[in-house]
């Protein structure tokens, strides 16, 4: 049986978050970059890493695309490159989960055009996480609550199950962070593709069995709210 891999391309200060997550979790991923300086960097670090020209198809197959590879994240320094890897990649492997960063919005439907499963863009992120502590006062009071109380801090994504009590749901009267010490981040609506909808301001969303809620809180909470949900495993 032959091993999986995921492969991360691009060794750089957007991947290195990801690169640490990773690597805590039974993954075996590989770091791929065109600098030989940055691969020996990451060798150094311990990881597994390799010198590759993604433009061209060998390599790529080489690789393990289109057979040990099932997950590519594209965090290439341009978005024309992870545009051009996300093509190349897709055209290789149909079935290949491909991750890619973003960084003009612009580039977001040439990304899944070319065949992003997902995309990210670290500065939506970052300004949504200002604007939550900034009109969110109960997060803030929840962090502080967590840090200084030496709680744990974990981000889930749990799926609405059938017939759970969420189903039909508005968010607007979701009162997570009273009821159960969490903090709502989004939601994915599996009927409108994979983007995350932030939990913003006014901004509603009906909740469905498939949804997927991104929530924020300590561990002991999170379990709690999967088993008032009807969440099982």
């Amino acid at each position: 049986m032959n091993t999986t891999y995921t492969a991360i391309f691009g060794y750089n200060s957007l991947s290195y978050e990801l690169i640490n997550q990773l690597i805590k979790k039974p993954t075996n991923i590989i770091i791929i970059d065109s600098d030989p300086d940055r691969v020996t960097n990451a060798q150094k670090n311990n990881l597994t890493a390799q010198c590759l020209d993604y433009r061209q198809d060998e390599d790529l197959i080489n690789l393990g695309i289109g057979s040990t590879l099932t997950t590519l994240f594209c965090f290439l320094k341009h978005d024309s490159e992870n545009v051009f890897l996300t093509l190349s990649a897709r055209s290789l492997d149909k079935n290949l989960n491909i991750i890619s960063l973003v960084k003009q919005p612009d580039s977001a439907e040439k990304l899944f055009a070319a065949g992003a499963n997902k995309i990210i863009d670290p500065y939506e992120i970052c300004s949504n996480k200002v604007y939550q502590l900034l009109s969110k006062p109960h997060l803030t009071r929840l962090l502080d609550n967590i840090v200084f109380g030496r709680a744990d801090l974990n981000m889930a994504e749990i799926t609405i199950p059938p017939e759970s009590i969420l189903d039909k749901t508005s968010t607007k009267n979701l009162h997570i962070h009273e009821d159960y010490n969490l903090f709502l981040i989004g939601v994915v609506d599996k009927e409108l593709g994979e983007k995350l909808y932030f939990s913003l301001g006014e901004q509603d969303h009906i909740l469905d069995v498939g949804d997927i809620l991104v929530i924020l809180g300590s561990q002991r909470d999170i379990k709690h709210f999967k088993q008032e949900i009807g969440v099982t495993d």
